[in-house]
């Protein structure tokens, strides 16, 4: 059974000019997410899903969608803020969306294999892809055995800035015990660090595994979400900022102990625009790639 990607992109708009998610950064234009999505076919994934907003599927069918459709079978599903279970209503005036697992639970009625979930502008590099292809195959018909890959601190700094990252915990089988989210992390003399709630600076080691948003599941990581929603839903509906994050349900269901979560080691590189100081080493990045025979000078 060969896994489904499913593409994070709700947060494009309609108004595509300024937007790093489409910004041309490779010899021919491509995006991060051609990249991304390359990959993904070159790893054995068999099908692309992208989450979308209502509003902007006729240019989205148009200039995304279009391009991929003779090369994998693609589907596109929506999220939108009144999408929400039977008995709560989205509160008038709202307008941030409910966030990433909320995303991830409009993919229900498309998605029925193995899937990974990632972000439509982070470039995760071609070993990470190898890597959750290939543990995604081997995960058939299981229930609540769920992975994520988990990028190394050191391969996912900026040069321009510090970074947020969600920090993992992990016990001696590699298995997920927590993820915490971290700001402001970056490398001061030769250290990789953060400071914590208490103000003390914290220094992380090179290869502390961080989520960098991509995720493994099986369908019935749908049926956990649509729960802990109306849980969410009963204690943040009011609440205009929050957010229904992965982790924060995948925290959950570990720490009950209903799910477990490997994590799994890469060797990739993570790069993208958090910075508009980064667009050019992205740039130069991806033409190294080419130049060393990872890629294509075009590949789709």
């Amino acid at each position: 059974m060969k896994p489904t990607l499913f593409v994070l992109a709700a947060g494009m708009g309609s108004r595509y000019g300024g937007l790093k998610q489409l910004d041309g950064l490779g010899p021919n234009g491509e995006t991060i997410m051609d990249y991304s999505i390359f990959d993904a076919i070159r790893a054995g994934f068999g099908k692309l899903v992208f989450v979308i907003r209502k509003s902007f599927e006729n240019d989205f069918r148009e200039k995304i969608v279009s391009k991929y459709e003779n090369h994998i079978p693609v589907e596109v599903v929506f999220q939108e803020l009144d999408d929400l279970p039977a008995g709560f209503k989205c509160p008038e005036g709202r307008q941030k969306p409910w966030g990433t697992n909320h995303a991830v639970l409009m993919g229900k009625t498309a998605i029925h294999e193995p899937f990974a979930v990632i972000n439509s502008d982070d470039f995760y590099g071609r070993d990470s892809f190898a890597v959750l292809g290939k543990e995604l195959t081997k995960m058939g018909e299981k229930k609540n055995e769920y992975c994520m890959v988990g990028y190394r601190v050191g391969n996912t700094l900026s040069e321009s800035g510090s970074v947020a990252r969600g920090v993992c915990e992990t016990n001696t089988e590699g298995f997920l015990t927590g993820v915490v989210e971290r700001t402001a992390i970056e490398r001061i003399d030769g250290d990789i660090q953060f400071t914590d709630e208490n103000g003390q600076k914290v220094v992380l080691e090179e290869n502390v595994p961080v989520s960098m948003n991509m995720w493994g599941f099986t369908p019935d990581y749908f049926e956990h979400s649509e729960e802990y929603f109306k849980f969410f839903l009963k204690e943040n509906i009011d609440k205009p900022k929050c957010e229904f994050f992965i982790p924060l349900l995948v925290n959950d269901l570990i720490t009950k102990g209903i799910a477990t979560v490997k994590v799994l080691d890469t060797t990739a590189k993570w790069f993208g625009v958090t910075y508009a100081a980064d667009r050019q080493g992205v740039v130069d990045k991806i033409q190294a790639l080419i130049d060393a025979g990872e890629y294509p000078s075009k590949i789709f």
